[in-house]
C-alpha cells in the first residue's frame, strides 16, 4: 500500500451546528472507478479506496447490501479500514423492503432451501417461509454487528418497494421490520407517493415519529411514476436523512438501462444546490445529526456535488458566526 495516497483525518461536519454529514451512496460504482477522476492513480483495491474515501467524507452509506446479504468478514474490514468519527448507513436487504428477489442473490445454503419450497425464480418476502425470513433477519443482524460495535454504524436504510403504498398491509409491515431490527435506528425512505400526499403528510409523519424511525427526505423527479414527495420534516430528532436521487424525469422510469448510474445520470447546478443547502440548514437547527448522501452516481457526479454541497453548508456556518 502506498501510504502518501491517503489523508490522515477525514473531513469533518458542516454548517451552522456542525452536524451535517455529507456523502456519497457507495464508494465503488463501477462508473466512478471507470472516470478515475477520483481515486488516485495506484488506489486500486478495494481497501486503498475505502480509506481514500473515508479521507474525504466523513460518511458514506452501503449499497451492496441491499443487492445481496453483507457478511460479518466484510462489516469488521470496514470498520478496520476508516478513521475514528467515520460513519456507515447501510441499506436494508431486499427482501426486507418488499422488492422482487431472485433466487440467486439469498445465501447459498438458504438456495436449495426456496428451491424445495416451489419451483420460482423470484421471491417475495410473504411468499419465503417464516422460518427462512427469521433466519435472513438474524444472519442481518449478525452481519452488520461489527460496525454497530465499532461506533461505525448509524442508520439501517429502508427503502421500500415503488409498489409499497400507504395501506394496512405495507404499515403492518413496517411496523414488522421495526420490531425485528430493535435496538437499531432505522432510516425510513417510501418510494410511493401515497405516503406524503397533501392529506397525508402530517398522518404518515406523525406514525414514524411513533415509530421512532428517522424520515428520509429525498430530492427526485415529481410526477414521474410512484414518486415520492420531497417531504423536508423531521420524524426522530436523532436523525435526519437526505438522500438526493438527481431530477433526470427521462430517465427515471425507463425502462431497460444497463446500470443505475444511466438512471442517476444528473448534474446539480449550482442553484439548485443552493436552493437544497438552504434546505438541508433549515432541517439541521432542528435535528442532533443530518445525513446528506448523493445517489447521483454517474462517474463523479455525486462526489462533486457532495463537495460543493459541502462548502455551501461551510459558508452558512461562517457567516452565521
Amino acid at each position: 500500500m502506498q501510504d502518501d495516497l491517503f489523508i490522515d483525518q477525514a473531513v469533518g461536519p458542516t454548517g451552522r451546528r456542525g452536524n451535517v454529514l455529507i456523502g456519497t451512496c457507495s464508494w465503488t460504482d463501477a462508473s466512478l472507478i471507470k472516470a478515475k477522476t477520483f481515486y488516485p492513480r495506484g488506489c486500486s483495491t478495494a481497501e486503498q479506496r475505502l480509506r481514500y474515501y473515508a479521507s474525504q467524507f466523513p460518511i458514506v452509506e452501503v449499497d451492496s447490501s441491499f443487492y445481496a446479504m453483507p457478511t460479518p468478514e466484510n462489516a469488521r474490514l470496514w470498520a478496520e479500514r476508516t478513521p475514528a468519527g467515520f460513519v456507515f448507513n447501510i441499506k436494508a436487504f431486499r427482501l426486507f423492503t418488499g422488492h422482487q428477489t431472485p433466487v440467486e442473490v439469498f445465501p447459498p445454503d438458504i438456495q436449495p432451501l426456496l428451491a424445495s419450497q416451489a419451483d420460482k425464480k423470484v421471491w417475495y418476502y410473504s411468499e419465503v417461509p417464516d422460518e427462512i425470513r427469521t433466519e435472513l433477519w438474524r444472519r442481518f443482524i449478525e452481519a452488520i454487528a461489527p460496525l454497530k460495535e465499532s461506533g461505525r454504524l448509524r442508520a439501517v436504510h429502508f427503502q421500500f418497494a415503488p409498489w409499497a403504498t400507504c395501506d394496512s398491509r405495507w404499515t403492518t409491515h413496517v411496523q414488522h421490520c421495526v420490531e425485528r431490527m430493535a435496538e437499531h435506528l432505522l432510516a425510513v425512505e417510501f418510494r410511493n407517493r401515497t405516503w406524503f400526499g397533501a392529506s397525508r403528510v402530517e398522518e404518515t409523519l406523525a406514525w414514524e415519529r411513533d415509530l421512532g424511525v428517522s424520515h428520509v427526505v429525498v430530492d427526485e423527479p415529481q410526477g414521474v411514476g410512484n414518486y415520492a414527495h420531497g417531504v423536508w420534516a423531521l420524524a426522530n430528532p436523532r436523525l435526519a436523512v437526505v438522500r438526493l436521487h438527481g431530477r433526470n424525469a427521462e430517465t427515471w422510469a425507463k425502462k431497460g438501462l444497463s446500470a443505475s448510474s444511466e438512471r442517476f445520470n444528473y448534474e446539480y447546478t449550482d442553484d439548485e444546490l443552493a436552493e437544497l443547502a438552504s434546505s438541508i440548514d433549515r432541517l439541521a437547527e432542528e435535528a442532533f445529526e443530518l445525513h446528506v448522501l448523493l445517489n447521483v452516481n454517474f462517474e463523479d457526479q455525486g462526489i462533486r456535488a457532495a463537495r460543493r454541497l459541502h462548502a455551501l453548508l461551510q459558508r452558512l456556518g461562517l457567516s452565521a458566526d
